[in-house]
């Protein structure tokens, strides 16, 4: 292994378990916040009963793994909570499927007109994946649609679980996911995760986003898909 790898590696770990102590410094003062209210209301006595709600006993769920940042899909920890309380579980990772009507024909025409008509559209960009499925390539909108969720956060811990997230799928260099970004760019996002932002991954998505733009559109207009799918928009 050579240096810059080893490098990479070091700052990876770095990166995660200082989210690690965050997360366990919150838990800490939650905990004790509890026991005191437990106490308080008990006359000293120590309250063993299970948390009173769903919510807390997911919570209490959600935190007891503290130090997996392998990227296990199983592990419990990956529960990312929603803006309205509620804990998603693997697949929290990514952004949903996007359903709608199907495109109409003007529609699909116009994902021909520039890529950013393609990416406005719901049905261009669920096009667009299944296509880059084929090639292979799948990561590169995941990861842009990750971003555009990230983005919509404003409550800072759910931002930087999700930052965390987005991190080891998709920069982390031990990742089967991994997105193709140049050193500056993966400088700028470690230096970022020390703070996390809804803005912590912008210039790695706008480089994404370039490079679907020049690589893979250019493919995606003279595939077989497209072309059949404009076929069959205008017969129907």
């Amino acid at each position: 292994m050579d240096e810059t790898s080893l490098r990479n590696i070091i700052t990876e770990h770095n990166i995660v378990m200082t989210s690690v102590l965050r997360r366990q410094s919150s838990t800490s003062n939650e905990n004790d916040v509890r026991m005191r209210n437990n106490r308080s209301s008990g006359h000293g006595a120590v309250n063993d009963s299970p948390p009173s709600s769903p919510a807390q006993a997911g919570d209490r769920g959600t935190r007891a793994c503290c130090f997996c940042w392998c990227c296990c899909c199983t592990c419990s920890c990956l529960a990312v909570k929603s803006g309205n309380g509620t804990q998603g579980g693997p697949n929290s990772r990514i952004p949903l499927p996007e359903r709608d009507d199907p495109p109409t024909h003007e529609e699909i025409e116009s994902w021909g007109e520039s890529f950013d008509k393609l990416m406005q559209s719901k049905g261009g960009r669920r096009t667009f994946r299944e296509f880059l499925k084929s090639e292979y390539s799948e990561e590169n909108i995941l990861f842009w649609l990750a971003c555009e969720d990230l983005k919509k956060e404003e409550n800072p811990e759910i931002v930087e679980e999700k930052a965390r997230l987005i991190y080891e799928d998709y920069i982390s260099i031990l990742s089967p996911k991994e997105v193709s970004l140049d050193s500056r760019v993966r400088e700028v996002i470690n230096r970022n995760m020390v703070d996390p932002t809804p803005h912590t991954f912008d210039e790695a998505q706008l480089q994404i986003y370039t490079l679907m733009h020049r690589d893979s559109y250019p493919r995606f207009l003279n595939s077989q898909m497209y072309k059949k799918l404009l076929e069959e928009s205008q017969l129907s």
